[in-house]
């Protein structure tokens, strides 16, 4: 596959990836209120099986300190608030569909969470413009989820983007989204705090647009009372979601330690939010609210599931029948079966026993069981 393209063909390129995933992906938004009526009695079901809300293996390993990646906009049965598609302004960066119709086939596609690899990126073997190589190359996937720590800096650098895209059109592979670590607290308890990193932010929603993106994936870090964190966290993710509108984007939170990791809280999080264009990103393993406290994953999952545009197939290691060992991924499937999720499902190794790329393998060989992929 080329790696150079024209200016003109990678954009051209670009544009017909996202007409293909609108094909498979999108759903109507005059239907989400049926989804989201469905999808919550489905979970309702899932819930009612869970377990306690403080229980859960261990193993989640986090990327960050502190809280983060918590969920968007909606409430499951309210109209237009289900976790519909994403972005239904924006036919370049149209988002991915949360919930798809009663009657509409389940269509997920695998993803590659640069993260995956960031042993070999901080060890230099390559850069974030060689990702999208990597991603289709080595491993068989066309659709790629960036880190931006991996930017170098190099965020609002138009060349840089231009090159970028360029090479993820040459490959044929589609930019979902960019996970935002170190940008500031948009739950700061300072007002002027959390206005500094939704300026931070912003620069991010630029380049996610450049890329053709249909989100990016912030963190709801705060402190205080659950209740003053949830008020902090909704005020900097809503007023970050309504700029995010300026750019036909998505704004998704992910479950990523602290308060954000119970899902209840992140449950609540979404419907104080309530953006049409804010959702979550829940993440299969990413359930430790504190060094002594772990909470359900299954129900985690579950209870953020109304609101989701993404998931992250989080994984450790693997036996010798290729099932991960810390999470059940059948009975993760099937809340997601409950949620009629369809998107993209990407592919986060954390594992320390085997290599990124045999552990990135060994889970496309797992998700690839339950009907998703490349």
């Amino acid at each position: 596959m080329s790696k150079t393209v024209g200016t003109q063909s990678a954009d051209d390129g670009q544009q017909a990836l996202a007409g293909q995933r609108d094909n498979g992906h999108a759903v109507a938004l005059d239907r989400r209120g049926a989804i989201g009526l469905l999808g919550g009695m489905a979970l309702g079901a899932v819930l009612a099986g869970c377990g306690s809300s403080r229980s859960g293996s261990s193993g989640d390993v986090n990327k960050t300190g502190g809280a983060g990646k918590a969920g968007g906009a909606g409430n499951a049965g309210g109209a237009g608030n289900a976790g519909g598609a994403g972005n239904a302004a924006s036919t370049d960066n149209a988002g991915s569909a949360g919930g798809a119709a009663p009657d509409a086939p389940l269509v997920r596609q695998i993803s590659l969470a640069e993260w995956s690899l960031h042993r070999a990126l901080k060890a230099g073997e390559f850069t974030n413009l060689d990702f999208p190589l990597q991603a289709r190359g080595t491993y068989g996937i066309a659709a790629v989820e960036y880190v931006s720590t991996f930017f170098a800096g190099k965020v609002a650098d138009e060349s840089y983007l231009r090159e970028l895209r360029t090479r993820c059109n040459g490959e044929g592979v589609r930019s979902v989204l960019i996970m935002i670590d170190g940008e500031g607290d948009l739950g700061a308890a300072d007002a002027g705090a959390r206005r500094d990193a939704i300026k931070r932010h912003v620069r991010w929603l630029h380049a996610a647009q450049s890329l053709g993106c249909f989100a990016i994936r912030v963190n709801a870090r705060s402190e205080g009372t659950r209740e003053e964190q949830m008020d902090r966290s909704a005020d900097g993710i809503g007023t970050l979601a309504d700029r995010a509108q300026e750019f036909g984007l998505t704004v998704i939170v992910e479950n990523h330690g602290g308060v954000s990791s119970d899902g209840s809280w992140m449950a609540g999080l979404m419907k104080r939010i309530a953006r049409p264009n804010a959702g979550t990103l829940p993440d299969f393993g990413n359930f430790r609210i504190s060094k002594t406290e772990q909470y359900d994953r299954y129900k985690g999952i579950a209870e953020m599931m109304p609101w989701a545009r993404d998931v992250s197939a989080k994984s450790y290691g693997f036996d010798a029948a290729g099932n991960e060992t810390t999470i059940d991924y059948a009975r993760v499937f099937a809340i997601l079966d409950a949620a009629r999720y369809s998107g993209f499902v990407g592919i986060e190794f954390e594992g320390k026993t085997m290599s990124e790329p045999d552990g990135i393998r060994a889970t496309k060989r797992l998700i690839e069981r339950f009907g998703v992929r490349a």
